[in-house]
């Protein structure tokens, strides 16, 4: 169903990390491969895609660098970060309540993906998502308190 959800809005299918496939529980149906469901086991069991978003903004989806991964469940929120480019790279990604505290980071130099990190109340939760050849030369380096519903 939620695979038909992204087909009728014209959302495009996000590839990930052949890493991040290969840690995926839903391997055994090949036209799901490479869609949002089998991404869901990086947070773990019960979490449901809330948001796929290309980073850097604004960039076609088949450019991206990075993408961000949003997933709820019953109250909480789960982000990753996935690394599109295929090599390591400064990654950090960062999760907070609606207050900006409990905040929940992975920071670091990753081929595949960081995170996840989770919050406990995702209600209006800050992400802030950054990637570059290092920490101070970003070639993504994005904030949104938009990423979860804020009801």
């Amino acid at each position: 169903m939620k695979l038909l959800y992204f087909i009728l809005t014209g959302l495009p299918t996000l590839a990930i990390s052949a890493a991040v496939d290969n840690r995926s529980l839903n391997l055994d149906t090949p036209a799901l491969t490479h869609t949002h469901d089998t991404r869901a086991t990086i947070c773990g069991s019960g979490y449901s895609l809330r948001k796929a978003i290309p980073l850097p903004k604004g960039v076609d989806p088949d450019k991206r660098k990075a993408t961000l991964f949003a997933y709820e469940n019953n109250g909480k929120g789960c982000v990753f970060l996935d690394n599109n480019v295929g090599k390591a790279q400064y990654m950090s990604i960062k999760v907070c309540k609606v207050t900006g505290s409990s905040c929940d980071t992975d920071a670091g130099s990753f081929s595949q993906y960081a995170g996840p990190v989770y919050v406990s109340s995702f209600a209006c939760a800050p992400v802030t998502a950054k990637m570059g050849s290092s920490s101070s030369s970003l070639y993504v380096n994005y904030k949104d308190e938009y990423v979860f519903p804020c009801n």
